[in-house]
């Protein structure tokens, strides 16, 4: 298999290492859509590189030169995010599939000098933390919206969910970060939030909406 191929097992493990550090088998081939033996296979091959550790019938650990190699990884993912969108005029909603094949570049002058004309952003368009040049990250501390109480004022920050189609939701609802928003009332059946916002009055978001929403209050 590929680097490329390497790279997006790597950063699955990253991503499952940031809720358990230690990772089944199952978790891994479920989130690549593989077969337990080809994830095996993969899984042997990251032992050798010395990017996971791993004894059968054990838990898949990520190694300190791994964890350092899946965070420039995801370095380089956020960094094509921004410029996509901040340099290009891309959406939000359209820069993932594209960073997806950008991380995979080899040329650190490339994303240097990205980071340069973007101005060394520590964010990228979803909210995400840019890990810098040695792998470090970090993260602001943010309060989850449904955790926010009527009558609060809040900003939106970060998203914990980036899908397309809820970055395509909130376009059409006219929310991206950095918008404030009025908690008017909750809804006790379904958690369900009113809110005003930008000109907006009495509009409905779902808790399955809000639930990703990372704010802080203002």
């Amino acid at each position: 298999m590929n680097s490329q191929t390497k790279e997006n097992y790597l950063k699955s493990i990253y991503f499952l290492s940031k809720k358990n550090k230690e990772i089944s088998l199952t978790e891994l081939s479920d989130l690549m859509n593989v077969s337990k033996p080809t994830a095996n296979n993969m899984i042997k091959k990251l032992t050798l590189i010395g990017w996971v550790s791993y004894e059968k019938y054990k838990p898949i650990l990520l190694t300190d030169k791994g964890e350092k190699e899946a965070s420039l990884i995801v370095r380089k993912h956020r960094l094509s995010e921004i410029f996509l969108s901040k340099i290009m005029g891309f959406g939000w909603e359209e820069v993932h599939d594209i960073a997806e094949d950008m991380e995979h570049l080899k040329s650190e002058k490339l994303f240097d000098r990205m980071n340069e004309l973007l101005g060394f952003p520590k964010v990228d368009p979803h909210g995400s933390p840019i890990p810098n040049k040695s792998g470090e990250i970090y993260e602001e501390i943010y309060i989850n919206f449904s955790k926010i109480e009527v009558g609060n004022n809040v900003r939106l920050c970060a998203l914990e969910n980036s899908s397309k189609e809820l970055l395509v939701y909130l376009n059409n609802k006219n929310i991206r970060l950095g918008t404030e928003l009025y908690i008017k009332d909750i809804e006790s059946f379904d958690n369900s939030v009113i809110v005003n916002y930008e000109g907006y009055k009495s509009v409905t978001l779902s808790f399955d909406v809000i639930k990703n929403f990372l704010v802080e209050k203002i």
